[in-house]
């Protein structure tokens, strides 16, 4: 609720504060600054000191701006009181750390997604502080925030876990178990275009639908407010979905539709296609930031609260540039098709890398399968090259995967069967695709046993053959007996 609270009073101020577009788009996104820097800091600490600590910390320490933009009068004091006030917006990452302590892997997706409709908040002042301050003016309405400061504070103080359970790891340990993992980077993106998208919008509609639909600031406060609701309410719907279903394809969704609403918002619209345009936008990321919280514990359970922090922090920058880029394409074009546009490539992009880490993630699943299954598995090229084995192929064999890796399958010959034999076999896999049946082979010790072996050809979509796998058991007596 406080974090908005600038952007949402906007008009009000300008009454009293001439402010000029640009000045209204810096004052607008300041807040975002340390709202987002903050996330990483505050999501560690809230596994070292837990969350009821940290709360009461940043509710305290949110009074002082509060009070501070209610005696604002020009716009250095909205910028310093604006700046500060971010710490509202870093709040996010104490929760997003500490809930998913409470219950399995499994409800992390929900249970991230039902803190994450506290973005309600954000919706409480879009559309309730314009119609206070129509009563009592904006300087009341921002100081009744401090008496919500206060009541917070004490809920926390009396409320909040003592006990809950806490980490106490090193901050440059912590960054650099995960700085180079792709997977960070991507999911910072993820929840820089959807978190990003929804801070942009949550800010950046108020004064654009007042200045270019003109419309009311209390209509404009209506319709910023159902776009905060929709895209709030369908966050645990997002984490659900996450949980039940692939997060992945959950994400390919999103981001083809965030596409697809910027394109339409990019050529300028009417108010009613305007609206159907952002309201999908409010759709695809309030799924996509639920589904977002998913991955992050899912990927780095023993890295929470900074990893938290981080992606947090990116998504918080996400809603900072937007307004930014927005004004200023609109100073030099005169519309506003380019940024829309620019948040459509952007979702493109992360379209293209969720499919590449889905099927990456397939790969790893597939791959896991084969390395836990107990027969022995071994792939060869068109030339008979091994370029893979198995655990089980070490356990029966004795080779390692290094010794057999560059090899050919005569490795493990034993010299019981003739040329024909194996003449009879490579003509039968070129005919039919596979050959299966006993055959005596070696192993690394000189012993030599007996192995129920398969071998199939695998062809490309052209029907052109690129690899062998053998896939054996041993079926000595001795195997058995052991």
């Amino acid at each position: 609720m406080i974090w908005v609270l600038i952007s949402s009073l906007m008009p009000s101020i300008q009454e009293d504060i001439a402010l000029t577009s640009f000045q209204v788009s810096i004052v607008t996104a300041i807040p975002v600054i340390l709202g987002s820097v903050l996330r990483i800091p505050i999501g560690f600490y809230t596994d070292r000191f837990g969350a009821r600590s940290l709360f009461v910390i940043s509710f305290l320490a949110l009074l002082f701006p509060v009070f501070y933009i209610s005696t604002a009068t020009t716009f250095t004091d909205l910028v310093i009181g604006g700046l500060i006030l971010g710490i509202g917006g870093a709040t996010f990452s104490i929760g997003v750390t500490s809930i998913p302590k409470y219950y399995p892997k499994e409800r992390h997706g929900f249970v991230n997604g039902i803190y994450g409709v506290g973005n309600i908040g954000t919706a409480v002042t879009t559309f309730g502080a314009p119609i206070i301050a129509q009563s009592i003016g904006w300087v009341s309405t921002v100081r009744l925030y401090l008496i919500l400061l206060a009541f917070f504070i004490l809920l926390n103080i009396f409320l909040g876990d003592r006990k809950e359970k806490r980490v106490k790891v090193s901050m440059v340990d912590e960054i650099k178990g995960v700085y180079k993992n792709a997977t960070l980077w991507f999911l910072n993106l993820f929840y820089f275009v959807t978190f990003g998208a929804f801070v942009a919008f949550t800010m950046f509609l108020p004064g654009f639908l007042v200045n270019n639909f003109d419309l009311t600031a209390v209509d404009a406060g209506m319709r910023t407010a159902g776009f905060i609701v929709i895209a709030t309410f369908l966050r645990p719907i997002g984490g659900l979905l996450a949980d039940k279903f692939d997060a992945y394809k959950m994400l390919m969704i999103t981001f083809l539709g965030v596409t697809i609403s910027g394109v339409l918002l990019s050529f300028s619209p009417s108010i009613g296609w305007f609206t159907v345009g952002t309201l999908a936008v409010g759709v695809c990321v309030g799924i996509g930031n639920g589904t977002v919280f998913k991955l992050v514990p899912l990927h780095f359970s023993k890295h929470a609260g900074i990893v938290n922090g981080i992606v947090s922090a990116m998504g918080g920058l996400g809603g900072f540039f937007p307004p930014l880029v927005l004004t200023a394409v609109f100073n030099m074009t005169g519309q506003y098709a380019i940024g829309f546009m620019a948040l459509s490539q952007f979702a493109l992009v992360s379209f293209i890398i969720v499919i590449w880490m889905y099927y990456q993630d397939q790969m790893n699943i597939e791959r896991r399968i084969i390395e836990s299954t107990v027969e022995g598995i071994l792939v060869a090229n068109k030339q008979g090259v091994i370029q893979n084995v198995n655990p089980a192929f070490t356990d029966i064999t004795g080779y390692t995967k290094d010794e057999a890796y560059g090899n050919t399958p005569k490795l493990l010959q034993s010299g019981k069967h003739d040329k024909e034999f194996y003449r009879d076999m490579w003509d039968e896999i070129e005919r039919d695709g596979y050959w299966e049946g006993v055959i005596w082979n070696k192993r690394k010790n000189d012993e030599i046993y007996p192995q129920w072996l398969t071998i199939s050809s695998i062809k490309n979509n052209v029907g052109k053959v690129k690899y062998y796998v053998g896939i054996f058991n041993d079926i000595s007596e001795a195997k058995f007996e052991r």
